[in-house]
């Protein structure tokens, strides 16, 4: 593409947004870089889409979970044998508040 549709300033400005440190070098080749992306969306502006009916997927979605069944409890010592600490029947954690 030999027209760029971002000016430096642009890419600098991108690149501030992104807290990008970009080289003079690394703007001259993002602008002509973002620039060929802008350009494809240009072109797929003149595509004439009325007659497709917007969509978020092209594949058909379904549900692919279990049903959920109520079953029986685990028993308390499985449920806390993975626990880095443990008081019995439950789960000891550090203090998130300060007691002040």
């Amino acid at each position: 593409m030999s027209e760029s549709i971002l000016s430096a300033g642009d890419v600098r400005a991108i690149a501030e947004l992104a807290r990008l440190d970009l080289s003079d070098e690394d703007v001259q080749l993002y602008q002509q870089q973002l620039s060929a992306i802008l350009g494809y969306f240009q072109k797929l502006e003149e595509l004439d889409t009325s007659h497709i009916d917007p969509t978020s997927s092209v594949l058909p979605l379904t549900n692919v979970l279990r049903p959920d069944l109520a079953g029986d409890a685990l028993p308390l010592d499985d449920v806390v044998a993975n626990a880095p600490e443990s008081d019995g029947e439950q789960f000891r954690v550090p203090a998130v508040l300060d007691s002040d």
